[in-house]
């Protein structure tokens, strides 16, 4: 298990090595949504952009509005008040434009839903297992060359400024590659989720859900996420760590078993030539 172990965690360090500058991390005071690389996440950012200015529209109406009403409709300045209790238009206009503004916004969401959940055809499995409290990855596909193995968190003295994000053994997948991921819990409700790929599904014990994703080409890299869902004393301490390699870096660690070894790793001449 030692060696298991050891080979894993090597194989981390290599692909972080080579990918170190793509990382997709949060930062300390950042805003807006991590950068998308995947389709999905694109489609995401576009939907919450777009809702984000129509809300913003509604807020300052309202608040214009109400400003304008308390200006002008003030005591001093209506010492009278109106005693009219109805307004066909206004009560028209209120209830239609809701409505427009809510079918302006459906289409869209229901695209991106459709989007999200009917799985196009999908060229590798990943199965992800929520335990107490850590991650099991294992790939079905290539179950005769690679074993399931988990994925702990570093400690702090190990993971430095990506304490509770970086893990020992990180989930390595192709870029470019359409990828069916199978997602159920060993014990307790656990949540898969990665804000750069757009994925967020809850690992349920005794259910199998599934959901995709496909990282575009050029966006290899480092990617993080957490359990989405308050799962017990340890919740804190299940961070997901994704390595997204070249399909041929992926074929390699494959063939490998599962882990580069310094001399794998150096077979094509360098580290960053093996990601390539």
């Amino acid at each position: 298990m030692g060696v298991k172990r050891l080979t894993l965690a090597a194989s981390t360090a290599f692909f972080a090595m080579s990918s170190a500058a793509f990382a997709n991390k949060p930062t300390d005071g950042g805003y807006w949504l991590q950068d998308a690389a995947t389709p999905v996440m694109i489609e995401l950012t576009k939907l919450h952009n777009f809702v984000f200015w129509i809300i913003t529209g509604i807020t300052l109406f309202v608040t214009v509005l109400m400003a304008y009403i308390m200006f002008r409709f003030s005591e001093k300045r209506n010492p009278v008040p109106s005693k009219t209790t109805h307004n066909t238009m206004i009560e028209v206009v209120w209830t239609i434009v809701p409505i427009v503004i809510l079918l302006v916004m459906v289409v869209p969401s229901m695209k991106l839903l459709y989007l999200q959940d009917a799985l196009p055809e999908t060229e590798m499995t990943i199965k992800v297992t929520g335990n107490t409290w850590n991650w099991e990855y294992s790939y079905p596909d290539f179950e005769d060359q690679v074993e399931s193995y988990i994925s702990n968190p570093l400690e702090k003295e190990d993971a430095g400024d990506l304490y509770l994000l970086k893990t020992d053994a990180a989930l390595v997948v192709p870029v470019d590659t359409k990828i069916k991921v199978l997602i159920t819990s060993s014990n307790n409700l656990h949540a898969f989720a990665v804000p750069a790929f757009g994925v967020k599904m809850d690992a349920v014990p005794g259910r199998i859900n599934e959901t995709w994703f496909e990282v575009l080409p050029g966006k290899e890299g480092t990617y993080f996420g957490q359990c989405s869902e308050i799962c017990g004393v340890n919740h804190y301490k299940m961070p997901i760590e994704v390595e997204v390699v070249s399909k041929d870096a992926f074929k390699r660690w494959v063939a490998n078993g599962g882990a580069f070894t310094k001399s794998a790793a150096l077979g094509g001449g360098s580290v960053t030539a093996a990601q390539k």
